[in-house]
């Protein structure tokens, strides 16, 4: 069973004020190259404190406004926990990534 969108929102706004808060947050846009990835995350173009910032939370965002259909499962936390290894700094939005992943482990 799929979440619901209002419950998807308040995670994904928790996730992006978290990343604020963090220091992960980026002001200015990327440069359009660091969108030509073809690896998962875009580990080949870009930090992963990017792709969430500019590919995973606009996509959350276009799926609740058009009313779509959420990817069956989500395992952007299991990224999360490689990724910010070590960075005490990430714990918080470590442990809400991995809960915006049990939204869809139902």
């Amino acid at each position: 069973m799929q979440p619901s969108y209002e419950t998807v929102q308040e995670w994904t706004d928790k996730i992006e004020a978290e990343m604020k808060r963090a220091g992960y947050w980026r002001d200015e846009p990327l440069p359009s190259e660091m969108y030509n990835f073809s690896q998962a995350f875009a580990m080949d173009t870009m930090p992963f404190s990017y792709w969430l910032q500019f590919i995973f939370i606009p996509r959350v965002r276009s799926i609740i406004d058009e009313q779509g259909q959420f990817p069956s499962r989500s395992m952007v936390g299991v990224q999360a926990i490689r990724e910010f290894d070590g960075d005490d700094n990430a714990d918080e939005l470590v442990t809400l990534l991995n809960g915006f992943d049990d939204l869809f482990d139902s």
